[in-house]
């Protein structure tokens, strides 16, 4: 955003200009949730207390009963014009009373600094009062781009553009809801947030091969590989195929079962032309086996959705084995499987992006929030993810889903956050609590609401 705004300066839009239309958006905002009540706007020295400022006026101009507190005097021209455009007093924010709707504009998106021990006091003494904290760009104290610190609010509106502070890490919780302001910036971002996939339509004469064909490579654990069979399924894949060393007794009927007599047997069956995309990891293990497993999928042309033990044994070595030059691959790690393969120095958004540059492969970095990083550089985040998914074997079924739309082939949205979006959908249908082996049918409803085209 910061860069946006250097650009819009540079046509000749000035700061003053760009902080009544923030001050404006911020008002319509505020008039809406304050519902007749009195606002109290902390107003900061720099631009986000400019901000302020206007918002009170335009606030007191439509008849709501807002008053300013400061902390400190504005520090540049267009911060100061806009507080002397404000007509009434401005109280100290160490000695404000307490107002019902409280708007915090005291620091914007640039690094937080520390609050005196009196600020600090007096910002925790209103906010306790408030019925309503509602914070301008990131709650004062957030750091925009990590979402570290101590601000937090009911209601965050986003100036112009989503910060990661407003999706990822503490700051997703800490900003509340949050609501996104046009301020007529036109903007081409590398990141944004998950959304309702639009799914290729089936032709006329499709078939359960065309429909999409996965291929599962089962390890030791089978159970692992059933959950992500049934998820594709439920997804849409026309034809799931079981393949492994362990027995499949007690596996869903409706996946196709194909036990190999020896490790060296798996790379004649993925030479199947059919295969769409090729899932390794759930229930793989790690032993020696585990990595002829591997070996033989990493030698197969189809798509890949890589999980699970399979990125424990890739490891650091990931970027020089996977071959995506050839193919699409995704991979799917958790925080901990991401840590043994990547550097995680620096904000989640940013680590993922160096990721998927890295290997060439997508990478979804699961967690809380789960962040897509694509080879190109952009971003997409699912944020607020469903607490039910922290249990055993949901992780496989993201793969599954994941493999079933990247096995339908072009057309629609992008098939690996289309998957993200259906699990996560999915769940939050399901509620806190159910076991991973639910979740199937629910996916299947997700994807027939989905449009197609």
């Amino acid at each position: 955003m910061r860069a946006v705004e250097q650009r819009l300066f540079a046509t000749g839009v000035g700061q003053g200009a760009l902080m009544e239309r923030a001050g404006a958006a911020i008002a319509e905002q505020v008039a809406r949730l304050a519902a007749g009540r009195p606002v109290l706007v902390l107003a900061g020295p720099g631009n986000n207390g400019g901000d302020g400022y206007v918002a009170a006026r335009l606030l007191f101009e439509r008849g709501v009963s807002a008053v300013v507190a400061a902390m400190g005097k504005p520090k540049d021209g267009a911060a100061e014009y806009m507080a002397a455009r404000w007509s009434a007093p401005v109280d100290d924010m160490r000695a404000a009373e307490p107002r019902p709707v409280l708007v915090d504009a005291l620091l914007g998106i640039g690094t937080p600094r520390p609050f005196d021990p009196e600020t600090r006091a007096a910002l925790a003494r209103l906010t306790a009062a408030a019925d309503l904290c509602i914070a301008v760009d990131v709650p004062s104290g957030r750091h925009a781009d990590t979402g570290e610190g101590e601000g937090e609010a009911d209601v965050t509106i986003a100036l112009g553009a989503l910060k990661p502070a407003h999706v990822v890490g503490a700051g997703a919780d800490a900003c509340g809801h949050v609501l996104l302001a046009d301020l007529g910036v036109s903007r081409t971002s590398r990141a944004s947030t998950i959304s309702r996939p639009t799914l290729p339509a089936w032709p006329h004469d499709v078939n359960k091969f065309s429909r999409g064909m996965v291929a599962i490579v089962s390890g030791a654990m089978p159970g692992a590989g059933w959950l992500a069979g049934r998820a594709a399924l439920a997804a849409g894949a026309g034809y799931v195929q079981l393949v492994g060393l362990a027995p499949a007794d007690g596996a869903p009927r409706a996946l196709v079962r194909h036990r190999i007599a020896c490790v060296g047997d798996m790379s004649s069956v993925l030479d199947d032309p059919r295969i769409g995309t090729v899932v390794i990891g759930p229930g793989l293990g790690r032993d020696d086996a585990a990595r002829a497993l591997l070996d033989a999928a990493l030698a197969s042309p189809h798509d890949l959705v890589i999980d699970g033990d399979a990125l424990t044994l890739l490891g650091r070595s990931i970027g020089d084995r996977i071959a995506t030059d050839r193919r699409r691959v995704c991979l799917t790690p958790h925080g901990g499987e991401f840590a043994r393969m990547f550097d995680t120095a620096g904000d989640k958004l940013s680590i993922t992006r160096a990721a998927a540059r890295k290997t060439g492969a997508t990478v979804v970095n699961k967690g809380p929030d789960t962040v897509i990083g694509y080879p190109d550089g952009r971003i997409v985040v699912s944020a607020g993810t469903n607490p039910g998914l922290s249990t055993a074997g949901t992780g496989d079924l993201l793969a599954g889903t994941i493999a079933a739309r990247m096995a339908a082939g072009p057309g629609g949205s992008d098939a690996v956050a289309a998957g993200v979006w259906l699990h996560a959908r999915a769940a939050d249908h399901m509620g806190a609590i159910f076991p991973a082996d639910a979740l199937p049918e629910r996916l299947t409803q997700e994807v027939n609401r989905c449009p197609t085209r």
